[in-house]
């Protein structure tokens, strides 16, 4: 997993309910947690763009409902500002459903997705159609 270059604003918290962005049989995630996350006692776990989450399927096939997955967030609402001056929104919060070195568990991504997850997870920009 890389860095990355820009500084996201974390427009997600754990226990938020997000869509699943690719053909994997899930449809809506739910974010646990999220992956080395280091906070005070009692504070929530925020998330952005780019950021590996612990997420449960409460929508989709039958056979992968109710199972802890790892997920990457490629979409989120709250704006995000680029090092270059640009900033970005989306229409939706989504991830991706991954393994935990970052490798897509479907073979297709709906919609778009941010530079930023390509730069740190280049398998999930190959199977991308759009990157914003």
């Amino acid at each position: 997993m890389k860095p990355v270059k820009t500084s996201v604003a974390k427009g997600l918290l754990a226990g938020s309910h997000i869509l699943c962005a690719d053909n994997s049989g899930a449809k809506i995630l739910r974010i646990i947690s999220v992956v080395g996350y280091k906070g005070r006692r009692k504070r929530v776990p925020k998330c952005g763009i780019g950021d590996m989450v612990k997420v449960v399927v409460k929508e989709g096939d039958v056979k992968i409902r109710k199972q802890v997955l790892d997920a990457v967030i490629v979409r989120q609402r709250q704006e995000s500002r680029r090092l270059d001056g640009w900033r970005i929104s989306f229409e939706d919060n989504a991830a991706v459903l991954t393994d935990l070195a970052g490798t897509p568990k479907g073979t297709e991504v709906k919609g778009p997705i941010a530079k930023e997850v390509v730069e740190r997870f280049s398998a999930i920009g190959k199977i991308a159609s759009i990157v914003v």
